[in-house]
């Protein structure tokens, strides 16, 4: 008999998840405390002061990047549909190539704080600015809630609250310390939480990973051979157990991967990381050491997901409290028990809290700095006047993530990332490319691409059957869905670069040479990046 199938509904000691749980923000609330002592500026409270090394900041991205659904979503998707879960693994490590070989390095060049600096620096500010703000919150709390959603997951199962108002009360306690983090820290403590957080999920992963392998031998022909057996359905080592159903689940397969490979290169709490270092050469490095802590994490979400198909199986995960998301915290509880399941439990919330953190102070930022001191203010705000606004901002987002995130509990977490992702490959990344690498590109043209990929995405979303018309819809017994797919990138992506270009083409209005020419050598070589940076 498995431990859990023995156990109550919610496995392992409450008081003891909770104490180790609780040991951890003390631990981290005491660094983002003291590397607050240095927040005077707004290059130090957005940018840490550009004072990390490639391989800090490279471990940050790590830590900011393998989200809840990272950890939950994915073990949790492999588990219940095997090969066709890995899928999502695959694509958001492919994803970083794009990142690396076209974004990474040019955007630390030619930007200051956020992804609107690059956008505009050629370009009509004002317009500019506020669309690219627009499309950063939006992105933002779209990948919000789906780490509100895994807290709330996380919780039900680990202190056996099955009930709505429970859990919206942990809800609103991860979102009470999300706002005091990023209050507080600023993205120096934010940075120190996620590089810390990076560890923490890549050691207990790696792990829990040589001890289910351990238990078949180190041979991962038994696991599998294993999960098949538990599962009764020898599908989950075949392609096709989610995405082969139909010719719509196959073409819906196809932009879930197109969201995932190019939403990466324009999520802003990413590309906002690359600020945080002192040069180009840096930020480069930091890519290359988040590409290979990244994929080493991946790999494990492989044997875990796996493992607790084969030591749990589908349909228990499936029933737990939490659903698909409970998958690691069972396999944890199933291998080490109480203790097991306590630090690992600790981990994911950990990893909830570094990545809320720096979504919220990115989406800050993006408000802070692109609308109030750049468009309201001209450019020119008072001393200290910008990070007040910044941190003012902190509290909105933070309120608005609650409510939302209580909304979205209950759904997999990896597959509202997902949307999160088709949403920043929509809305940004056709204007990023386009303003980096075509001279001719106009401000109309980048107004055009984001608000049509912005508008396509969300509206796609709307009435896909994610939010309604299925059995695990948001919207519970009403039916709008008339747009098949679940994931809007195949539609909304191409349409957003399409649109870009056509405006371009047809626009009487140039934009200036001398910019532009500014621009191309400045993203390409570094110069005039620190003298723009200090001043």
């Amino acid at each position: 008999m498995l431990r859990f199938a023995e156990s109550s509904s919610s496995p392992g000691d409450p008081w003891l998840n909770i104490a180790i749980f609780g040991a951890f923000v003390a631990i981290t609330m005491i660094i983002v405390f003291r590397a607050s002592r240095n927040n005077k500026t707004a290059a130090d409270y957005y940018a840490a002061g550009r004072s990390f090394t490639g391989g800090q900041n490279g471990s940050a991205i790590a830590g900011d990047y393998l989200s809840a659904a990272s950890f939950l979503g994915i073990v949790g998707a492999i588990a219940i549909t095997g090969y066709d879960g890995f899928l999502y693994s695959i694509g958001f490590l492919v994803a970083w190539l794009v990142a690396l070989l076209l974004v990474a390095e040019l955007l630390r060049n030619t930007g200051k704080y956020t992804m609107a600096d690059v956008l505009s620096f050629r370009l009509k500010q004002k317009p500019v600015r506020i669309a690219a703000a627009t499309t950063t919150l939006v992105v933002c709390f779209f990948y919000l809630l789906a780490q509100m959603a895994g807290a709330g997951g996380l919780v039900s199962l680990l202190l056996g609250i099955g009930d709505a108002v429970g859990q919206s009360v942990v809800i609103t306690v991860v979102g009470a310390l999300m706002i005091l983090y990023v209050l507080v820290g600023g993205m120096k403590g934010t940075t120190w939480v996620q590089i810390i957080k990076a560890v923490l999920l890549i050691a207990g992963a790696g792990v829990m990973t040589v001890w289910v392998l351990a238990l078949h031998g180190f041979d991962f022909s038994a696991l599998l051979d294993q999960a098949v057996a538990t599962a009764n359905n020898p599908a989950i080592l075949d392609p096709g157990l989610k995405y082969g159903v139909n010719d719509i689940s196959k073409i819906d397969f196809l932009s879930l991967g197109l969201a995932l490979v190019l939403g990466t290169a324009a999520l802003p709490h990413v590309l906002m990381r690359f600020y945080t270092v002192p040069t180009a050469k840096e930020a480069r490095k930091s890519v290359v050491w988040a590409i290979w802590l990244i994929g080493i994490f991946y790999v494990f979400t492989l044997v875990l997901g796996f493992g607790a198909a084969a030591l749990i199986g589908p349909e228990v995960i499936a029933a737990a409290p939490g659903g698909a998301n409970s998958a690691a915290p069972l396999l944890a509880f199933e291998l080490g028990g109480p203790v097991l399941l306590g630090l690992i439990a600790a981990i994911a919330f950990a990893t909830i809290l570094a990545v809320v953190a720096g979504l919220t102070i990115t989406a800050a930022a993006s408000f802070a700095h692109d609308i109030y001191a750049s468009v309201v203010k001209k450019g020119k705000p008072e001393a200290g006047a910008e990070v007040k606004v910044a941190r003012r901002t902190v509290v909105v987002i933070g309120l608005v993530a609650i409510v939302g995130g209580i909304g979205a509990n209950g759904q997999n977490v990896a597959f509202l990332v997902a949307l999160a992702f088709a949403v920043a490959a929509s809305a940004n990344l056709p204007t990023i490319i386009y303003s980096l690498f075509w001279k001719r590109f106009t401000t109309r043209g980048a107004l055009w691409s984001m608000y049509g990929g912005l508008i396509s995405a969300i509206v796609l979303i709307a009435l896909s059957p994610v939010v309604s018309g299925s059995e695990t819809a948001m919207i519970k017994g009403v039916d709008f869905a008339i747009f098949p797919l679940s994931n809007p990138g195949i539609v909304s992506i191409p349409l957003a670069f399409l649109l870009g270009w056509i405006v371009t083409l047809v626009d009487t209005r140039k934009e200036d040479p001398v910019k532009q020419a500014e621009m191309e050598v400045r993203s390409l070589t570094g110069i005039g990046a620190e003298k723009a940076v200090d001043h």
